[in-house]
């Protein structure tokens, strides 16, 4: 019997939202409705969906929320042209997702990336902590203003940043906050956090596409963020997906929701102690639903042993060199405690040997700016050259495997001897996720 343990967060429907079921259940179409006067939209002040998300944003502790359709990425990106005008700077993390970066492009911003601290055992790179974010805020304003700070919390495999430490440094600055939290549940509104945005298929039991938008406080533009939602989201909106945002946030944080999530933690936290007694090596994090392997310790790369056990029926949701990352979902498989250790035995019998090497850090500035605009460079004649000729020229096109859709170089960067060299290493940890050539802007 196979194992799903990837996103949507449902389990393949298993923890659909009661209503979300009920709905689905009826006649097929019969929910494929336009934006009717009872039913309204995202950004209509009246209607069904205006009133759904009042709702929500009264719940998850924000003062305006809106439902999205095509995704976090989409609201990502309006948030973010949102709170800058085009020209102006945004820190952003170097494990940004991909969508943010098309967001520079589509709002002609200057993304000024800081560096992570990096993990060379796993391989990943770590949330960081409030020393670490003065620093890099302090080197970034020395260049220039900046109109925004976006963080990432939690990361991919459930790693956590210290949010209210970190939200707290950048609004003395009198910077607002963006967080992606995609892979959480809101906890960043009380952190301070201006502008929030979850992904409904990630952190609770929705669709994929159906994302939400949290807003609170004083430090956006009155409008800016209705306007941006306008440029980037379908005027036509579906119907389904709308209810999936609403029926997931309201089961989010209701009560029978939270003994689901309750439950759905347990079961996390009996496959760990499983995993414990058999000496399965895991990777600490935050998020007990999310289940991560440490495949280096053992000897294999992350993307073998997804293959290794797609082939029995085993579905992962994050390969990577060092790490195997396992999302549990709001109903995990019946029996995992045991089957999922099971398969992970049989996996380290196959594929384990001596642990691997570290990893080693990518070679970057703690502040980086591209030397073009992004959205240029992108645009720009190019051409394909080797990535052991690449120093000295500038990138192209994005290097990007995915998911979990984090740049490893972006267009309008220069790369340099130290940061070629860190690439071509790359190559063979990525599989064909990343080509013996890169794009750079053409001589």
């Amino acid at each position: 019997m196979a194992l799903p343990l990837h996103l949507p967060a449902h389990g393949r429907g298993r923890g659909l939202p009661p209503a979300l079921r009920r709905l689905l259940r009826r006649r097929p179409g019969s929910w494929d409705l336009p934006e009717l006067p009872e039913f309204g939209g995202p950004l209509e002040p009246e209607g069904a969906v205006a009133a759904a998300q009042r709702r929500c944003a009264e719940r998850l502790g924000a003062e305006r929320c809106w439902f999205g359709v095509n995704g976090a990425s989409g609201l990502l990106q309006a948030a973010l042209l949102a709170l800058a005008p085009p020209g102006a700077r945004v820190l952003l993390p170097r494990n940004l997702h991909r969508s943010l970066l098309h967001g520079c492009v589509l709002g002609d911003l200057r993304p000024v990336l800081f560096d992570l601290p990096f993990d060379p055992a796993s391989g990943l790179w770590l949330p960081p902590r409030a020393t670490h974010l003065e620093a890099v805020l302090a080197a970034a304003l020395a260049a220039g203003p900046l109109a925004a700070v976006v963080l990432v919390s939690p990361s991919y495999q459930g790693l956590v940043a210290p949010l209210p430490e970190l939200v707290a440094l950048a609004h003395r600055q009198g910077l607002p906050v963006l967080v992606d939290q995609a892979h959480g549940r809101g906890e960043a509104l009380a952190a301070g956090a201006d502008l929030v945005v979850l992904s409904c298929q990630k952190g609770a039991g929705g669709l994929a596409q159906s994302a939400a938008l949290l807003a609170q406080g004083p430090r956006l533009p009155a409008g800016a963020l209705e306007r941006a939602l306008l440029w980037l989201q379908t005027s036509s909106p579906s119907a389904l997906l709308l209810a999936s945002a609403e029926h997931s946030l309201d089961q989010l944080v209701s009560e029978a929701g939270q003994r689901q999530w309750r439950g759905a933690a347990a079961a996390g936290e009996r496959l760990r102690r499983r995993c414990a007694a058999l000496g399965l090596p895991l990777v600490a994090n935050h998020d007990p639903l999310r289940l991560v392997l440490d495949c280096a310790a053992q000897g294999f790369s992350g993307l073998a042993a997804d293959d290794w056990l797609m082939a029995r029926g085993v579905i992962a949701e994050l390969p990577e060199p060092g790490t195997l990352t396992f999302c549990l979902g709001m109903a995990p498989p019946p029996g995992l405690a045991w089957r999922l250790p099971h398969r992970l035995l049989a996996l380290r019998r196959a594929l384990g040997g001596s642990p691997l090497p570290p990893f080693s850090r990518p070679p970057l500035p703690l502040v980086a700016e591209p030397e073009l605009p992004v959205g240029l460079a992108w645009r720009s004649p190019s051409e394909a050259v080797p990535l052991a000729a690449a120093a000295g020229r500038i990138a192209a096109e994005p290097l990007c495997p995915y998911p979990p859709g984090i740049p490893l170089l972006i267009p309008g960067e220069r790369i340099d001897a130290p940061r070629a060299a860190w690439l071509a290493e790359q190559r063979p940890q990525w599989g064909d996720q990343i080509a013996d050539t890169v794009r750079v802007v053409a001589a």
